[in-house]
């Protein structure tokens, strides 16, 4: 099976579902996952997991992400994008570099977002973007989110270009109309590229339209494996009877000191899943199946 890690360049105007969809088909993947939706309007990093690699997806959603974002100023939409129609519009007050470093300043560190009713959040079953096309709007709980780095990169008088390291949750255009808010006017992004997913900083992209242009021993070459985002969890080397009965969903004692999730892997070295250390002893939490593990 073709388990491992795509990074795909989303192009733009492509859902992230309908590029996942068609990089398993190039694979001939069974399963896959994306670890981080990205809008049609948005471009960049999305890393797709294929096959038995979806086990760990969920190690990938939690990680840092960057963003380049463009605002325009002066209007505001329904969607927060070039998407949406235009709900609202407002003088754009002159822009001088202490104001608009005032105004990034307080939307810097950790904070409260509300998502935006054109989300792919979940209400009753219902997606919010299905409540918002049908002309409802619901209450939606500010969540927790990490604005790590926010800079500005260029300024005119009706648009603004920035960079943003953040956290896991954060709605980039949402960021956006609060920069704007904050400058005394109103705005929606027009541009929106994903740079990165930790860890991947250093990674290639693979662009679509080369991935179909591929042969299929080229293509499973750009595969990463599994364990590939896992650097920052403890490794836990099994000999064969622990392996053994670690598959079995049986604890194994290790000696290891170390607390929570661990990389697990067998006699061979091949990379059996995810564990969970306590007490000197690891325990399966998500284990992949043996015959995706490489000889």
């Amino acid at each position: 099976m073709p388990s491992g890690i795509v990074l795909l360049d989303k192009p733009l105007g492509l859902s992230s579902n309908a590029a996942l969809q068609r990089v398993r088909r190039l694979f001939g993947a069974a399963k896959a996952g994306h670890a981080g939706s990205l809008d049609p309007l948005a471009t960049g990093m999305l890393p797709i997991c294929l096959d038995e690699a979806t086990k760990i997806a969920g190690e990938i959603l939690s990680s840092r992400k960057r963003y380049r974002f463009a605002i325009a100023l002066g209007t505001r939409t329904a969607t927060g994008d070039v998407e949406g129609a235009v709900i609202e519009q407002a003088p754009v007050p002159p822009l001088d570099p202490e104001a608009l470093e005032a105004a990034l300043v307080g939307l810097r560190g950790p904070q409260r977002q509300v998502p935006p009713m054109y989300s792919a959040l979940k209400r009753d079953g219902r997606p919010l973007y299905a409540l918002a096309r049908a002309g409802m709007t619901v209450e939606r709980e500010a969540r927790p989110i990490d604005i790590h780095e926010l800079t500005l990169r260029q300024a005119s008088a009706q648009r603004l270009e920035l960079t943003v390291e953040c956290s896991k949750g954060t709605y980039v255009r949402v960021l956006a109309e609060d920069i704007a808010g904050a400058l005394g006017t109103c705005g929606h992004v027009v541009l929106l590229r994903r740079e990165w997913v930790a860890p991947f900083e250093r990674e290639p992209m693979h662009a679509l339209d080369a991935l179909e242009a591929a042969d299929a021993e080229t293509r499973s070459g750009l595969l990463l494996a599994a364990d590939r985002p896992l650097g920052h969890l403890a490794a836990v080397r099994l000999d064969a009877a622990q392996a053994d009965r670690v598959r079995h969903g049986q604890a194994v004692p290790v000696g290891h000191e170390a607390s929570g999730k661990a990389r697990l892997y067998d006699e061979r070295g091949a990379f059996m899943g995810i564990g969970e250390l306590a007490g000197g002893a690891v325990r399966p939490r998500r284990l992949l199946a043996a015959e995706a593990q490489p000889d």
